[in-house]
């Protein structure tokens, strides 16, 4: 059977390919590049990224090929991304680009080449209960990507592999060294390419206007400036150029009609905590949401503890979450992704 992984240049999705190629699998590589405004400067690795993953696939004895997805980026992707940041929320443009490019662009790709399934390197695990599939999470709790790809459907996930994911992220290393694989130890990529290390205001400024206005504190008083609403996020600490006496400010809220950036002291400030969320554009991994009032847990972020909460409202494509305690920071923009136990249910966009 022929299978085709999306080969990045780092280890995971090394090992991936070497798995496959030792399972018996007609594997060929596919290395996608995304980007390509200003990807010969020294915050964007693709160059490397596309000699490291050759160098995997001749050590593991497969073809490779390059493939240019940077319009179809441009388009499904960035341009979201742009808008998001526009009407003062914060998206999380690694879930756009999976549903849109990974696993819709990528996949059809790979259906061309005459592929019967398509693998990557995500940290994530597939079963199928009464013959429908199930996401689950990945077996290294601290690396599990499921929050990433709850947008995927039953028809994508028939045609995907991971084949990392019963593994530990310690295992990939292990594997990759003993194969005489060179990225072995190569650190893993923090945020996307098209930003890499770069400040990220410098970034979004070349592309958002900065629009000064009023920073605002919990009683309406003034107490700075801020250079654009776009350049803040929810929780953000870093950067707001407040200092004094007291505990440290953090960005509670936007208010878009007045331009102004309602600040706060503390980090469990009232205006940080919330109890209840509502998000619309909901994807749902079985093709239909849970039953309202059902029990879950949920993340409102990739990198936070599962939250016990009730799925209280379910409309056509939006759904009001209630949680047992309150969550710090929820972030319009960002995802909101449900799990039952070990299955990633799906979620949406928090408005």
């Amino acid at each position: 059977m022929k299978v085709v992984v999306g080969m990045s240049g780092g280890v995971d999705s090394s090992v991936a390919a070497l798995l496959l190629k030792r399972q018996g699998f007609e594997v060929v590589g596919l290395f996608m590049k995304n980007w390509e405004d200003d990807d010969s400067d020294e915050y964007c690795s693709t160059r490397q990224d596309l000699i490291d993953a050759a160098a995997a696939a001749d050590v593991i004895g497969i073809e490779l090929e390059a493939v240019n997805f940077a319009a179809e980026y441009k388009d499904r992707v960035f341009a979201d991304f742009l808008r998001e940041y526009a009407a003062g929320r914060t998206p999380n443009p690694d879930v756009l680009c999976n549903a849109e490019i990974k696993f819709k662009a990528f996949l059809d790709h790979a259906m061309r080449l005459g592929a019967a399934k398509i693998a990557t390197g995500h940290y994530a695990r597939l079963d199928t209960v009464a013959g429908r599939h199930r996401l689950l999470r990945g077996a290294d709790g601290a690396k599990d990507q499921s929050y990433f790809l709850h947008r995927l459907t039953q028809e994508q996930l028939a045609r995907v592999m991971f084949p990392v994911g019963e593994l530990k992220k310690a295992e990939v290393r292990r594997m990759a060294l003993e194969a005489r694989l060179a990225n072995h130890a190569k650190k893993d990529s923090t945020g996307i390419c098209f930003i890499g290390e770069r400040p990220f205001g410098e970034f979004l400024n070349r592309y958002l206007p900065k629009v000064p206005g009023v920073m605002v504190d919990d009683r309406g008083r003034t107490v700075g400036e801020h250079i654009g609403l776009a350049f803040y996020t929810i929780g953000q600490r870093k950067g707001i150029g407040l200092g004094g006496a007291g505990e440290p400010w953090y960005v509670a809220a936007k208010d878009l009609p007045a331009n102004k950036l309602i600040v706060v002291q503390g980090h469990d400030h009232p205006l940080l905590m919330k109890r209840a969320l509502a998000a619309d554009e909901t994807s749902w991994i079985a093709g239909a949401p849970p039953a309202e009032r059902s029990e879950h847990t949920a993340k409102t972020r990739y990198r936070q503890a599962d939250a016990p909460c009730t799925l209280s409202r379910v409309l056509e494509s939006e759904i009001r979450v209630d949680f047992a305690a309150p969550q710090w920071a929820v972030t319009p923009g960002q995802s909101v992704v449900l799990y039952d136990g070990e299955a990633c249910l799906g979620g949406g966009v928090i408005t």
